[in-house]
């Protein structure tokens, strides 16, 4: 019963630094849309470093990079089945 939800599975990609370039610029991309959407970016738990992160604190940071990785997911599942990557 699952063999045949298996055989319609996309093919992973090998991490490669192809891979981790489109991930960084992802994120990037979401630190920069957090930073113009988000109201309040330095309220709650503080980072250690808040200069080093943009004066987010520790929710608004969680948040703008697991949209990142969201948005990184589907670059590079969407670059493979190009054959971009």
């Amino acid at each position: 019963m699952i063999a045949p939800l298996l055989a319609i599975a996309p093919a992973t990609v090998s991490w490669s630094p192809k891979v981790a370039l489109v991930m960084i610029v992802a994120n990037v991309i979401a630190i920069a849309i957090g930073k113009a959407t988000i109201k309040q970016p330095n309220v709650g738990l503080q980072l250690p470093s808040a200069n080093l992160f943009g004066g987010f604190s520790h929710g608004a940071m969680l948040g703008t990079l697991s949209l990142g990785h969201i948005l990184g997911l589907g670059a590079i599942q969407g670059l493979a089945a190009s054959g971009a990557l």
